[in-house]
């Protein structure tokens, strides 16, 4: 039943499932006073110096929330999408990031239906959202259309446009394609804020993907397979400095550049600009998905 996304949390047994619950509800019932958080300086080793090696994304979700603040929902379903509620200084956050670790990050269908389910949770209760985006983009592929991938990935545009909770946005690393603007809430001028890590990389699509495609007669001319393969990682690393956050960051795309050291010190600073939440004597929503 995790597999297919039925069960939020599993819980070990009676008492667990308890425990499990009030802390699932206290997110919905405000801050807490307590709380502590991790050397923040850790976040600086979170991604490798090799753009091509993987990371594990919770342990970045956990070095920003407060320790022990973290809930994460349907952990073994859409396992390109990590959902999960965290405090920040004791205020909720609900956290919605890819994970490098499956299909690259790439966005599929359980994926996109997964994050976009879990922005209106946040929506009806006014929890704002932090996005992690390191994507190459939506999963394409004959395999992945048969999931009718246009129809759930659009869900994140849609609803994700129409938030009225704030986003901050933070980019990790890849921010490729209609994914990494899914991730941002419909634009990167959408989000309360856009911040990268100096690790970020940005473009329409994959940078291998787009030199052999762009480039595709260019690199099929040259006969010598092995100045072929020079000249293709020539055409990837100039790319890779065109979309560096850095270079990006002259664009209107980026709020800044920042240590990741910093992100909970921007987490923070969106949060505290918030005015009061409005007193409700109704539903913010009607409904939510109930799957």
């Amino acid at each position: 039943m995790q597999e297919n996304g039925t069960i939020d949390v599993l819980a070990e047994d009676e008492a667990d499932a308890v425990r499990l619950a009030k802390q699932y509800l206290s997110y919905f019932q405000g801050p807490v006073k307590d709380w502590s958080c991790a050397d923040q300086r850790l976040l600086r080793r979170a991604i490798p110096e090799n753009r091509l090696r993987v990371y594990d994304i919770r342990k970045v979700i956990g070095l920003i929330a407060d320790e022990g603040s973290v809930l994460e929902l349907r952990p073994r379903f859409g396992l390109a999408m990590v959902t999960a509620f965290i405090r920040v200084e004791g205020r909720p956050v609900g956290v919605f990031a890819n994970n490098p670790q499956h299909l690259g990050g790439a966005i599929d269908s359980d994926a996109s239906d997964k994050a976009a389910r879990f922005l209106q949770l946040c929506e009806a209760f006014d929890i704002p959202v932090l996005s992690l985006s390191d994507t190459p983009g939506n999963m394409v592929g004959p395999e992945a259309e048969k999931t009718a991938l246009i129809r759930h990935c659009s869900r994140l545009f849609v609803i994700g446009a129409n938030l009225t909770v704030p986003i901050f946005s933070v980019i990790l690393r890849k921010s490729y394609g209609l994914g990494a603007i899914a991730m941002t809430g419909g634009s990167y001028q959408g989000a309360m804020f856009t911040v990268s890590w100096p690790t970020g990389e940005f473009g329409g699509m994959g940078l291998e993907g787009s030199v052999k495609l762009g480039y595709r007669n260019e690199l099929a001319a040259i006969e010598d397979p092995v100045a072929r393969k020079a000249k293709f990682d020539e055409m990837v690393a100039a790319a890779c400095a065109r979309g560096k956050a850095l270079s990006q960051a002259m664009r209107p795309s980026l709020d800044d550049v920042i240590d990741p050291a910093d992100t909970r010190r921007w987490v923070l600073a969106g949060l505290k600009s918030l005015p009061p939440l409005p007193q409700r004597t109704e539903k913010k929503l009607r409904w939510i998905d109930s799957w």
